[in-house]
């Protein structure tokens, strides 16, 4: 992919939930490739070729009085935007078994599972809450032998975890183009062998069936997609979902319990919620 610029929008959002979530459904619509929660908000990305200075202008939550938005306008280049990762990116372990390192970091001794991630422009390196708890369940739920379903692959670290635990088929899907080729590179990083990647959203799962879905999504995009999901979902199947609060989970599992699936159990940390389902 050659060099592109982009333009950075570095948000603080009062209050941050759920006005990170609409910002993030609006900005979306304007053809904002990539995001980054931050204790105060949010970043994000855009190519400069698709930007304008007047793109914000008809926003809703900018405008709206129950929340007060500000943010710092920069351009940055893709060589830069790694140099980022690669000066922030430190390694975390998860449950003492899992890994997840750069290629730059030396491996750990004593671990079970050592992920190496690229993360480039895309999102999951297990920094951020709701890859850390989708990580966790993965570790703590039996993949072997499973054909798997990760929606919303990102970097790909959850496909690439479900192999390492013994998948035998795993399909990842994102619809973002930098993200399909992120996961490429971080599939062929990790000598996966099982995991086939696609760019695309829901509308490519048609007959394939699937005994686990992992989809790190976001509210309105697990809502909308739900029942894509379950179609392809065996009986008895697990559903593990993230990218949301914990005042949607509510809303969450009453969309599941509509389509014959049931909550197992639900993590949080920060106000994030990750929930394991389960086909009936």
């Amino acid at each position: 992919m050659s060099k592109l610029n982009y333009m950075e929008y570095c948000f603080t959002v009062s209050p941050i939930n759920p006005g990170n979530e609409i910002l993030i459904a609006e900005l979306s619509n304007l053809n904002f490739e990539s995001f980054l929660e931050t204790k105060t908000g949010l970043n994000a990305y855009i190519q400069k070729k698709d930007w304008q200075p007047d793109l914000l202008e008809n926003l809703y939550i900018i405008h709206a009085e129950e929340f007060q938005i500000t943010y710092k306008l920069n351009e940055i280049s893709h060589t830069n935007w790694n140099h980022v990762w690669e000066s922030n990116f430190q390694p975390i372990i998860i449950d003492d078994k899992c890994m997840v390192r750069a290629p730059f970091h030396s491996p750990m001794k004593n671990v079970t599972y050592d992920l190496v991630i690229e993360p480039k422009m895309s999102f999951g390196t297990g920094h951020h809450e709701t890859t850390a708890m989708m990580l966790r369940y993965i570790l703590n739920n039996t993949m072997e032998d499973k054909k798997v379903l990760d929606m919303g692959c990102g970097t790909g670290v959850l496909a690439i975890l479900a192999e390492k635990k013994g998948a035998k088929h795993v399909v990842a899907i994102d619809n973002d183009p930098w993200c399909f080729i992120n996961t490429t590179e971080n599939l062929q990083r990790n000598n996966c062998k099982v995991v086939v990647p696609y760019e695309g959203d829901a509308a490519l799962l048609k007959k394939e069936k699937f005994n686990t879905i992992l989809a790190n999504i976001n509210r309105n995009i697990l809502l909308a997609d739900m029942e894509n999901y379950i179609n392809v979902l065996e009986k008895n199947g697990d559903l593990f979902l993230s990218g949301f609060y914990l005042e949607d989970l509510k809303a969450i599992t009453a969309k599941c319990n509509s389509l014959g699936v049931q909550l197992i159990s639900n993590l949080e940390e920060n106000n994030w919620v990750a929930a394991h389902l389960k086909k009936i």
